[in-house]
Formats: structure tokens, C-alpha cells, sequence
């Protein structure tokens, strides 16, 4: 591996009292603005550099990892009593992050699975994500201060699960700077074989592009909405939009769906999710499900199946997120609504709407009251069924790591 090596120098960092606080109380974020001092003078700090942060008294406050080119000027490894960054406390660490996970790691054929195993910012590890299918790891870094503590990190994670080889994914920010010669989906460690990685969401199996497919493979912070859908739709007419690599489909028609009718603007992705609900086929279930997919933009494709007069009994819509920043929440507010409108008129009397949100900036009340106020004006009275978060492997460890939310509604048409 060609990642620099974790430098033995420590940076000196002084915050304004509430940035203080923030750390103090959790927050793994210190922003540029909020840096009254960076020492020694000599030294400007590199990406991956460990930075102390001290309270006005000169006492340990934190540590974390210093990032000179990003407008988060500190990810916050460890608050509290001081302690050393070495493996011990990445191994320590993972360690933390699988006990959360318990009911994967203990499952039955746990080595068939995918979950995730570090989930950023959620798992003290800000930056760092890692996502396991089946025996193969794929760490997807979103900030280079991960470079310099990447070798000791990938040893840490495959001493910890046994798995057999380690891809690595870029964000796009990281790959756009110095990368030390790594590429997005290159193999950091082991072996993995060629192709897709195959691995089981509850009793069925999928296949993840852990090189090439977006995010690090498959979408698993879906899971238990997914396997939600699946117990309900017996009997019933699907329509999955946004469906990427066909994860609600897939539970649909296994969960006894008489059609599942597939939209997502990607050919590729189309082709993926074909090719996961083929994988199921020996179901009996899947086999007599009558699948179908097309290629467009949701929103014209919606409209146009309601200008066709189709209907379904069950509608799912998973949009990807609609604000990256704070600037954008109302245009996704806009956003959910105009999903929302175009959404009422394919569910059938006595149908249900799924709807969710993957957007951090839009709150779940905000996201649940855009989608009934929108029905309400459209004559429509949304009777939630259930409103879900996240699951126990992408926990929530701080305010804006709470993104994923999503409502389960039945449709009453008042006109």
C-alpha cells in the first residue's frame, strides 16, 4: 500500500468555547471558523495529522484526525481522558462498532450477509465508512485523513471479521485530490473474485458491484424497509421507483407480488436489479411475479404511467438525496412534494404509499408533513401505517447523522 505513514507529530489546537462544548458533548466536527489557534508555527498540519485539541487551561479536551483543505478542520476521534492512536485503538474501535452489530455477527451464516460494520461519524470513526458483503470489505473513505492511518485500519478490520479481501471506494471530493496512487475500487488487501459479490439481505440473495456499483455496492441502510415491503405485498401490483439495483422489487416479488413494474433513470442499474431478481428465481414466489422495468426520469415516467391510466396497489418511491447542503432542503421539500403528487393518482383505492427521504437536511417531521399536507391539498388522508429510521447498523450518533427516514401511509381518496 502507498499511503504515506501516520506522522508521530501532534498538532496543538485551541476552539472558542462553544466549539468546546460541541466536542465535549459528543459532536465529532470542529470547523475551520471554529479554530482560535493551530501550533506549532512551524508546522501547517497534513491531511490525516493528529491534532489535540485543549481546553483554555492547556488540559486535553480531544483528539482527532486534521484536514487543512476542508471546511471540517477536525474529525474528532476521542474526547475525554487522553489516549494514544495507534492499532489498539483502531482494533478497539471496530471492536465497538461489530458489538453494536450483534445480531448480524451472531446470525446464522453471518458470513453470508451484508451489513454495515463502520458507519462514519456514528461509530467515532468520522470519514470512514465500511461496508462488509459477504467476506469481502469495502471501506469508502470521505475525507483524506484517512490515508495515513489506512494500512494500520485495513489490518484492524480483517483481523477483526476474518473476511478475505478489502476494496477501496472514493468519494468523489477525495478523488479529486491526492490519492497516493490508489483508485476508486481498488483491492487494498486479500483476494476477491471477479465480478459481483454475492450475499444474502434476509432469505435472499443479492449481488454487489463492490469496485464499480454506486455508494460501495448496494444501498443497506434500505434493509428493513425492505423486508417491511416484502411481508406486505402479497397479492399485490408494485410499482418501485428509483429502484436502483432492485432491493424492493426483489423483496416484493419474493413476499408473493403478482407484478413489480421497475423505474430508474439507469440502464445499468435496471440490468443489475434484473439480474438480483433472477438470482431468486428457484423462489416459487419470484418465479411467478411478472417484472418489469424502464428506463426514465421518475418524474416524467410517473406522470406518464398516470396519463396511461395505470394503477397499483402498493408504491414505493426512494429518491436519492435532494439536499447536500442546508441551502437546498426547501428544493427537496419542493421535491418530495411534487413525488408525492405525482405518486397519489397510481395508487389504487386502498392502496398504500412508501415514500422516504435520504436527505439529512430535511428533519423527519419536516419530510412526514411535506408528504400529508401535499395529499391533504391533492383530497387525499394519509393513515401512517409506520414511520422507520435507521437500522441498528447505521446508527445514530449525532444530529446531522440522522438522514434516512421514510413513511408507510394508506391512501383514502376524500374526492
Amino acid at each position: 500500500m502507498s499511503t504515506p505513514a501516520a506522522s508521530d507529530r501532534r498538532l496543538a489546537v485551541r476552539v472558542t468555547p462553544d466549539a468546546l462544548r460541541h466536542v465535549r458533548s459528543g459532536h465529532p466536527w470542529v470547523f475551520e471558523d471554529s479554530i482560535t489557534s493551530v501550533g506549532p508555527d512551524d508546522h501547517p498540519g497534513a491531511p490525516g495529522d493528529l491534532a489535540v485539541i485543549f481546553d483554555r487551561d492547556r488540559a486535553f479536551a480531544a483528539i482527532g484526525l486534521y484536514d487543512p483543505d476542508s471546511p471540517i478542520r477536525v474529525r474528532v476521534l476521542h474526547s475525554g481522558a487522553p489516549t494514544r492512536i495507534d492499532a489498539a485503538f483502531w482494533r478497539a474501535a471496530i471492536d465497538r462498532a461489530l458489538a453494536l452489530r450483534v445480531n448480524f455477527t451472531a446470525a446464522e451464516a453471518a458470513h453470508e450477509l451484508g451489513y454495515r460494520i463502520i458507519n462514519g461519524e456514528n461509530d467515532a470513526l468520522p470519514g470512514l465508512v465500511v461496508d462488509r458483503y459477504a467476506d469481502v470489505l469495502v471501506v469508502k473513505l470521505y475525507s483524506a485523513v484517512w490515508f495515513p492511518h489506512l494500512a494500520a485500519v485495513t489490518d484492524a478490520l480483517l483481523d477483526a471479521t476474518g473476511c478475505t479481501g478489502v476494496v477501496l471506494r472514493l468519494a468523489r471530493n477525495v478523488q479529486r485530490g491526492e490519492t497516493h496512487g490508489l483508485d476508486d475500487g481498488d483491492l487494498l488487501a486479500g483476494h476477491i473474485h471477479d465480478g459481483p459479490v454475492r450475499f444474502r439481505e434476509g432469505d435472499l440473495w443479492f449481488a454487489a458491484d463492490v469496485r464499480r456499483g454506486q455508494k460501495t455496492g448496494h444501498f443497506l441502510d434500505q434493509r428493513a424497509n425492505r423486508l417491511r415491503v416484502g411481508s406486505m405485498s402479497a397479492g399485490l401490483d408494485v410499482l418501485d421507483v428509483f429502484a436502483s439495483t432492485g432491493g424492493f422489487s426483489v423483496h416484493a416479488a419474493a413476499g408473493g407480488a403478482t407484478s413489480v413494474h421497475a423505474v430508474d433513470v439507469s440502464a445499468p442499474t435496471l440490468a443489475a436489479a434484473e439480474a438480483n431478481m433472477a438470482l431468486n428465481l428457484h423462489l416459487p414466489a419470484v418465479a411467478g411475479c411478472r417484472f418489469t422495468t424502464q428506463v426514465g426520469d421518475a418524474f416524467d415516467v410517473m406522470a406518464q404511467l398516470a396519463d396511461e391510466g395505470r394503477s397499483y396497489d402498493l408504491v414505493i418511491i426512494d429518491p436519492p438525496s435532494f439536499a447536500q447542503r442546508q441551502a437546498d432542503a426547501e428544493r427537496a421539500r419542493r421535491a418530495y412534494a411534487r413525488l408525492t403528487q405525482l405518486a397519489l393518482p397510481l395508487v389504487r383505492r386502498g392502496g398504500v404509499l412508501v415514500q422516504a427521504s435520504c436527505s439529512s437536511r430535511v428533519t423527519s417531521d419536516e419530510f412526514v408533513a411535506t408528504v400529508v399536507s401535499t395529499a391533504d391539498r391533492a383530497g387525499c388522508t394519509l393513515r401512517e401505517i409506520a414511520r422507520t429510521g435507521h437500522d441498528v447498523d447505521h446508527p445514530v450518533g449525532f444530529p446531522e447523522g440522522a438522514y434516512l427516514k421514510a413513511g408507510f401511509w394508506s391512501v383514502d381518496r376524500r374526492r
